[in-house]
């Protein structure tokens, strides 16, 4: 039987920061951001109203702005290595994140099978973020069932990979389970947990785990 991998990005595939972060460092916006980071983590805001402010922020965010972003953020090493192994051996491996859908599914020109983050206009924005577009912990399990379905597996044959409480509720659904570089509450629910900036190391933890 195949297996999904199932792999958060803002501080799981990016090294100590989120794509909204390295989006709005294009901008000048840095520090905005990452205050609304904390609030997000902290419980003080949701993920729409964070969705909503920082569509706010990015008033004249462009493509140009977005691909810098990309280019230059700080990713873990071997991603692309990664998910060509785990291709070549028949599994599949998908992104599922909060962050904008437009920055997420560049990550299909990796090797990505799929990716899915909170759906946001497309930019330059000329109309407001739906936040009933935007991802939640529990949207990412609902998430990664559809995938279940779209390549013949089961909940039973996904390995799940983050760093925070947004994944707690995906890593409570599958069995097999990768911390990486994350907080004290998502390594206490983790099968394994992951130090560094090299995810075929993360990965190699789960390599040959059925």
């Amino acid at each position: 039987m195949a297996r999904l991998h199932l792999f958060d990005l803002d501080g799981t595939l990016l090294y100590g920061t989120s794509a909204p972060v390295e989006i709005s460092r294009q901008l000048g916006l840095e520090r905005e951001t990452v205050a609304l980071d904390r609030s997000v983590a902290a419980g003080e805001i949701g993920p729409p109203e964070y969705a909503q402010r920082v569509h706010t922020l990015w008033a004249e965010l462009t493509e140009a702005h977005v691909a810098a972003a990309f280019d230059r953020a700080p990713w873990l090493a071997r991603i692309r290595d990664v998910w060509a192994e785990i291709r070549e051996r028949g599994d599949y491996c998908a992104v599922v994140s909060l962050s904008p859908s437009f920055f997420v599914e560049r990550l299909t020109g990796w090797g990505a099978h799929a990716a899915h983050g909170s759906r946001f206009p497309a930019v330059p924005f000329t109309e407001p973020v739906d936040p009933t577009g935007v991802l939640s912990a529990a949207a990412k399990v609902m998430i990664a069932d559809r995938l279940c379905r779209q390549f013949g597996v089961t909940r039973a044959d996904c390995v799940a990979y983050g760093d925070s409480s947004s994944d707690t509720d995906l890593f409570a659904a599958v069995p097999v389970s990768v911390a990486v570089n994350a907080d004290h509450r998502l390594t206490g629910l983790a099968t394994h947990a992951y130090e560094g900036k090299d995810l075929w190391d993360a990965y190699e933890l789960v390599r040959d785990a059925r």
